[in-house]
């Protein structure tokens, strides 16, 4: 069992060595689209990459989500076949939203021995993920 204060240093360690050992500019929130964001997600049971839609304006989250499904066979094909899409996802702080996402699951971000492991999942899986977003972009901001 670790403190607070060590498991909020393993994390800060985690996150230092991921961007060191993978240097890239992700997407993340620079989507120019207000609510539509990447994010990457590692605690003590899984790793997860995820593209959250978190618009509290139903409309504009209904109209995002529904291009995203117009585009899921493509993106299941071509960039991610393994991805899970969920239209109603409640967030731990009772917040919905909708979430593609892809998990990893028997990772610890209090187990170094799993973060490479872990890194290169995040890596590679959020790669095929923008690499999808690029070439849809004009589709999914239109």
């Amino acid at each position: 069992m670790f403190s607070k204060v060590e498991s909020r240093k393993l994390r800060e360690d985690f996150w230092i060595s991921f961007g060191k050992s993978f240097p890239r500019k992700w997407i993340m929130y620079n989507t120019k689209i207000k609510d539509f964001s990447f994010k990457f997600y590692f605690d003590k049971r899984k790793a997860m990459i995820s593209l959250d839609i978190e618009d509290q304006n139903i409309e504009n989250r209904i109209k995002y989500w529904d291009k995203m499904i117009s585009l899921k066979s493509i993106l299941l094909d071509e960039f991610l076949p393994d991805l899970i899409f969920a239209e109603d996802y409640v967030l731990d702080n009772g917040k919905e939203i909708s979430r593609i996402y892809l998990e990893k699951h028997n990772v610890s971000i209090h187990n170094k021995n799993t973060w490479q492991e872990t890194m290169v999942f995040l890596n590679e899986n959020m790669k095929k993920f923008e690499a999808f977003y690029y070439e849809y972009e004009d589709f999914i901001k239109a």
